[in-house]
């Protein structure tokens, strides 16, 4: 593919909710965590208020927290930088096809339902495998359940579609995306909890992102190429393109 045609096909473009996303956690991260948390406060107080820790969500009622944590990323701009990239890249395409509401609704039960099934988790390994009760109060922060939930939606609508692992190695975005699961289930298995990156949160992102789809008995439809509804009734819209063959001590969880 010669020069101009090369970088049309490279510009992904910018949707409306994927930009009020990006905007949300861009402004987020500069006024709160790096202005007020890092320069005035200088302590990890709104990590410990709206990063989601199993026990004070539980324990304090703090309610908000698994919708919160999404909207936080650490003092280090890498971490905001590599969340927002996926949600441009692989939302857009998305948002394309589902329209703004219902991806939306997808992003938010992925991010929400990854910090739940992270508690749950967390809660059962202190009560039947002896973990640290430390980690209860260790808050999570960052946007990588919903990214992870992008990430399944992507390698199931567009299987077939060619992406480079490591800008090197062609493969077919279903393996990407089983291969990158497989990738932090091993780590979570090495690593356990103690990590500066929460695997648990990622799978859970994966995981509830693959129930979210199969719950809408998405599958038969993709091969069928429509989706059925009922006069009247909105839903969410898939399309298949294989065309391309293509511890208290605060320090807190980063995913």
């Amino acid at each position: 593919m010669k020069g101009n045609n090369f970088h049309v096909q490279m510009v992904v473009s910018l949707t409306p909710m994927v930009k009020a996303l990006l905007i949300a956690n861009g402004a987020i991260w500069l006024a709160a965590v790096v202005v007020l948390q890092g320069f005035i406060l200088k302590n990890n107080m709104l990590f410990n208020i709206f990063g989601l820790a199993p026990g004070n969500f539980i324990e304090s009622f703090q309610v908000w927290q698994p919708l919160t944590y999404m909207f936080l990323h650490s003092s280090s701009v890498w971490h905001l930088l590599f969340n927002g990239l996926i949600i441009w890249f692989i939302g857009a395409e998305l948002e394309k096809i589902w329209g703004p509401r219902e991806f939306l609704k997808y992003y938010l039960t992925c991010g929400v339902g990854a910090g739940l099934l992270f508690v749950a988790v967390i809660y059962s390994a202190v009560a039947l495998f002896g973990l640290s009760p430390q980690f209860l109060y260790v808050p999570t922060i960052g946007a990588s359940g919903a990214v992870f939930g992008l990430l399944v939606a992507y390698g199931v609508l567009f299987a077939e579609r060619e992406i480079y692992f490591m800008m090197l190695f062609p493969m077919k975005a279903k393996h990407f995306i089983l291969i990158l699961a497989g990738v932090e289930f091993f780590t979570l298995l090495t690593a356990g909890f103690g990590g500066a990156v929460n695997n648990t949160a990622h799978l859970g992102g994966f995981i509830i992102g693959l129930f979210y789809l199969l719950s809408k008995k998405h599958i038969h439809k993709f091969r069928q190429r429509k989706w059925l509804k009922k006069p009247g009734e909105r839903k969410l819209k898939l399309v298949v393109d294989n065309d391309n063959k293509s511890k208290k001590d605060n320090k807190p969880t980063f995913h």
